[in-house]
């Protein structure tokens, strides 16, 4: 792999703002963007942000359609570093715990599973019941990584957008992709 790739899928949850957030900072990063949309997703992206989805999609360097099940991402020899879903609905999180791969971003994650990369479930939903529990516990098995967007009082942010910026900097992280900037416990500029 001559660049390094990354997946973002952004599902119907919730919080279409993380995957928002993935994609710009990500594009501060040395890796190329393949991005997958669910089509709740793109619901939620009119509800919750207003944004036209033409400007989301050109944050990516790649957009594959939700029914592509033959793109480069559906396959394991199209190497990535990994995964990001942010977020992460329930519907989704219980497709790729339970590999029903019915569109590309749940292949995508059966995929990213399968060859043993880093996928980074940011999953939004509360109260939990014991379904969601059991098939997070399915996926971590699995080895994948369950990231609840639960934001970091410690850092004292003083917006929504440093709340937002903060946990997806740490779901990046995971992915072994650093966010410059990001605060961090126990450094100097944080007491």
């Amino acid at each position: 792999m001559s660049k390094r790739r990354v997946v973002v899928g952004i599902s119907g949850a919730t919080g279409f703002q993380y995957g928002v957030k993935a994609l710009e900072l990500l594009r501060e990063q040395d890796v190329e963007v393949h991005l997958v949309v669910s089509r709740g997703a793109a619901l939620t992206c009119s509800l919750e942000t207003g944004l036209p989805m033409e400007e989301v999609t050109k944050l990516a360097d790649v957009c594959h359609p939700i029914n592509n099940l033959g793109a480069s991402i559906s396959s394991g020899s199209f190497e990535t570093i990994g995964m990001l879903v942010a977020p992460c609905s329930m519907r989704s999180l219980s497709a790729i715990a339970h590999n029903f791969s019915d569109n590309l971003l749940t292949r995508a994650a059966d995929v990213t599973l399968k060859e043993r990369r880093r996928l980074v479930l940011m999953v939004r939903e509360t109260p939990l019941n014991l379904g969601h529990i059991r098939n997070m516990a399915m996926v971590t098995e699995m080895g994948g990584i369950v990231f609840p967007p639960v934001p970091a009082m410690y850092q004292r942010p003083t917006s929504l957008d440093e709340v937002i910026t903060h946990s997806v900097g740490r779901a990046l992280d995971l992915l072994g992709l650093h966010v410059p900037k990001l605060p961090r416990w126990g450094d100097e500029t944080n007491g």
